[in-house]
């Protein structure tokens, strides 16, 4: 039996496990201190420590992969996405060591490691190029005259990078030598190497892909072409095959320039050649030499498992079918499931999935990488896993999609699920007018409701209450709103972010069955039915007048949550006899509200500061966040230094008003 290490961790290392296993692999896993009780561990045959949480000293760290392989005895290495897979430092030492390396060869990951190199190589071969400046003077002085020539707007990339990380947009002067500052700055952090490129930055494109894959013997398919336009902050977060309303000439010429790109490096596995399209002519942005995330929609579509034809060719073998052989049916859509707060501008959460409950539909697939009464560790991708959707055409595929997400329940830790469905019912996505800025620039368009329905507050507080109900055998505790001489009530005070709600439920023989809200709003309530769920997420449903409500529910403590449709409701009930009251936050005290790094402080302790000046950036699940000055003030404490971790909720800075 054969034994593949997978250098990787979450929902990728699970993929792969699945298909080893499939193919009578035995698995090893390699975990670092934060993901010492992580799913993908249980998933393997065995699992092997590397190292602390930061991923630099366990998950980077290429001779604490190669000690593991070793230890346990692995044939092969297979490195997922992300971390190691595009370093071909990593794909030699696997060789030197005389283990297979399940990807391309070191050299052609070196040829696309660069994008300078790379986009200088492909301009060459014939293959579209944006404008822009791709040389070897690195200064940040003579950049800065660079980006003169090539012109505004433009885009700095990381030359080493991928992902999106890194990437800053500068379309005024005045941002030009923080965009530049600041890209360097993450390129060092999250590659290890400083070099930028500059190039000319399409304000609305399309993001197209062309998935290829190669064997040693020299045999090179593609297939079928992807797009990945749903993007925020550059990160992709809907995928698709085959891309839509692309004509037919322009897919033949996109998939042929991909295949030129792929032999002019010698590729073989598994790779993606990316292209920016304008809506008439498409330009080579980047190779990405391993297996991507979307490669589930390519899977659905061609019903092919990609995982084990790159197994399969590291192995020695030739590609299983000829591109004449390959057959493309119907349409696959993924959304990539988040721990973020869609409703805090998408800060990373992190936490004890106290619920994560994960759809089970026809048609649609699920790679997860957590579970119920799993961690998220603050420091790596937000990533929890993926939900795919196939159907024969692409508003089904689109549809099923957001049924399945909508059918997705979490608790504990923020999520992103309701959000990215509204995102695939929007009219602008099903008629396919989106671009790689749509979710950026019309972020309001799917934004949450923000307002309360009195149904939805009646069913929130009919949850607890039947939640109550059935778990009270102390007669005295029942909830049945009994009180001598008066008409049987029972209230309720229940807090939406930071506004309390007052919901009276009208009791007959001890079951509700009329409501008020806020005082005003008079409901009958009938046809109560409510079924527990355990660690799951139960059920709540009512005949709220003459229209039936039903909601999924959780209620844990005094915390209800309540999902209805595709909105996500988190109630806090207040119980006068326990309520504590807590002083407000320090006058000028600036908090930060995720866990991370600091990895800048750009002010010092007693430096005046007009309002949005920059006091400190955090670095968390590989994003930056600012914190800025709400108000023009004087610096007077800096809490915490460069390089030092951060908890949520910690106070970063204090800052005094001038006019103070």
């Amino acid at each position: 039996m054969k034994t593949l290490l997978v250098a990787n961790r979450g929902e990728i290392a699970c993929r792969i496990f699945r298909t080893a296993r499939r193919l009578g692999w035995r698995t090893l896993a390699v975990f670092s201190d934060a993901d010492a009780r992580a799913r993908h561990t249980c998933e393997a045959d065995e699992a092997l420590w590397i190292g602390p949480a930061a991923a630099r000293d366990s998950y980077l760290d290429i001779g604490r992969i190669i000690a593991a392989a070793r230890a346990g005895g692995a044939d092969a290495i297979h490195p997922g996405y992300g971390f190691l897979s595009e370093n071909a430092q990593f794909a030699a030492a696997c060789s030197d060591a005389g283990i297979t390396f399940v990807g391309p060869p070191a050299t052609a990951i070196a040829a696309m490691g660069s994008k300078i190199v790379a986009k200088n190589r492909m301009r060459q071969a014939g293959v579209p190029v944006l404008p822009g400046y791709a040389g070897p003077e690195q200064d940040l002085q003579q950049l800065a005259a660079a980006a003169h020539t090539v012109g505004l707007p433009l885009i700095v990339k990381p030359a080493a990078g991928g992902g999106g990380k890194g990437m800053q947009i500068v379309r005024q002067e005045s941002e030009l030598t923080a965009g530049l500052a600041a890209a360097r700055r993450l390129a060092e952090s999250a590659f290890g190497d400083g070099a930028l490129l500059l190039e000319r930055f399409l304000p609305s494109p399309r993001h197209l892909e062309v998935q290829v894959f190669g064997d040693s013997h020299g045999n090179l398919v593609h297939l079928g072409d992807r797009d990945c336009s749903a993007q925020r902050r550059h990160q992709k977060v809907i995928e698709e095959a085959p891309a839509p309303n692309v004509p037919d000439a322009v897919r033949a010429r996109l998939r042929a320039a991909a295949l030129v790109v792929a032999r002019e490096i010698g590729y073989v596995s598994a790779g993606t050649v990316e292209f920016l399209y304008d809506g008439r002519e498409f330009y080579f942005l980047e190779m990405n030499t391993r297996l991507q995330v979307e490669h589930t929609v390519t899977e659905a579509v061609t019903g092919l498992d990609l995982v084990e034809w790159q197994l399969r060719v590291a192995d020695g073998e030739r590609l299983p079918l000829s591109q004449n052989e390959v057959r493309l049916s119907g349409h696959a859509i993924e959304a990539r499931v988040c721990a973020e707060d869609p409703e805090r501008n998408f800060l990373p959460s992190a936490g004890c999935l106290a619920l994560m409950q994960w759809p089970r539909l026809e048609s649609v697939r699920v790679d997860a990488g957590f579970g119920s009464g799993d961690t998220v560790p603050d420091c790596y991708d937000s990533l929890l896993g993926k939900v795919i959707a196939w159907a024969p055409e692409r508003t089904l595929a689109a549809e099923r999609l957001a049924a399945a997400l909508n059918d997705t329940f979490s608790a504990g830790v923020r999520t992103n699920e309701r959000w990215l469905a509204r995102v695939l019912r929007s009219r602008r996505f099903l008629e396919v007018r989106h671009n790689i800025a749509l979710l950026d620039k019309g972020a309001g368009e799917f934004a949450a409701p923000s307002a309360l329905a009195p149904e939805t507050l009646i069913l929130a507080a009919l949850a607890f209450h039947s939640a109550g109900a059935a778990g009270d055998a102390d007669p005295w505790a029942a909830r049945d709103g009994f009180t001598p001489n008066l008409p049987a009530a029972v209230c309720y005070t229940l807090s939406w972010k930071g506004h309390a709600h007052t919901v009276e439920l009208g009791c007959t023989a001890g079951t509700p069955t009329s409501a008020t809200v806020d005082g005003r709003t008079l409901l009958q309530v009938a046809d109560l039915a409510y079924a527990a769920g355990a660690r799951d997420a139960g059920t709540i449903a009512a005949r709220l007048v003459e229209r039936r409500r039903r909601a999924r529910c959780r209620v844990a403590g005094a915390q209800v949550t309540l999902w209805e449709e595709d909105a996500h409701y988190d109630f806090l009930l207040e119980d006068p006899r326990t309520r504590e009251f807590t002083a407000s936050a320090t006058t000028g005290g600036l908090t930060t509200p995720l866990p991370g790094v600091v990895v800048s402080v750009p002010v010092s302790v007693g430096q005046k500061v007009a309002p949005g000046e920059v006091l400190m950036v955090i670095e968390a699940m590989k994003m930056e966040h600012t914190i800025t000055a709400p108000y023009a003030g004087t610096v007077q404490a800096i809490r915490f230094a460069r390089g030092e971790r951060v908890p949520e909720g910690s106070q970063l800075l204090e800052l005094a008003r001038t006019d103070e």
